[in-house]
């Protein structure tokens, strides 16, 4: 296959894999957990990215178990982060958001899985006398790697603006209920005090 045709391909590829990409959105209650399986090839990058969109302080626990059932990586109150590891093992991974430790306030957490291309050569693979094909492919699958977590990070940055939007509303609201409420309080005790003065000289014009 000549070069020009041989990106060409790469990049149609690339393109298709980046139409595939998405976040998923998890509602996880409280005293409940949630988890969510994945078969990993050994060899094979992964990473998980999280970010905690509503729910009481905005963090939770999350744990990731190999396929030996082994904890390869747990924390707590996380609200946001990227965790990348390589898979030690073929088999199925396992990622749990754990909100046990809330007593009533549910979490909302959006997140991905995103799973590198095996390691090992496919078959029809270029050989060893075609190693600047083979180099210009992982060069498009690192790409393709940037682009998804580029793609992933506007993602949380327009939740993120929709939260924030929904803050400011919500304050401003309150802001202009209060300044209502102390503008009818002045308006009240204005009233009050002329009346008081006005009964003040009225006793005073009788005696």
């Amino acid at each position: 296959m000549k070069p020009e045709l041989y990106f060409i391909f790469l990049l149609l590829t690339l393109m298709q894999f980046l139409q595939h990409i998405q976040a998923f959105i998890v509602n996880v209650d409280a005293h409940n957990e949630e988890c969510f399986f994945e078969k990993i090839e050994t060899g094979t990058k992964f990473s998980i990215t999280f970010e905690v969109i509503d729910g009481g302080f905005l963090d939770i626990d999350i744990k990731i178990i190999g396929p030996d059932h082994g904890i390869i990586h747990e924390s707590e109150k996380e609200s946001s982060s990227r965790l990348a590891f390589v898979a030690a093992t073929a088999g199925i991974y396992t990622v749990c958001f754990d909100n046990q430790k809330s007593s009533m306030t549910p979490k909302l957490v959006m997140f991905s899985i995103d799973v590198d291309e095996s390691p090992h050569r496919a078959p029809g693979a270029p050989g060893e006398d075609e190693v600047g094909h083979t180099k210009l492919e992982d060069m498009i699958r690192e790409l393709s790697g940037t682009l998804t977590s580029v793609k992933h990070e506007q993602e949380y940055m327009h939740v993120r603006d929709k939260i924030h939007r929904t803050i400011n509303e919500s304050t401003n609201s309150r802001v202009v209920l209060w300044s209502t409420f102390e503008a009818l309080v002045l308006v009240l005790m204005t009233i009050g005090q002329v009346y008081y003065l006005k009964r003040f000289f009225e006793v005073k014009r009788v005696v």
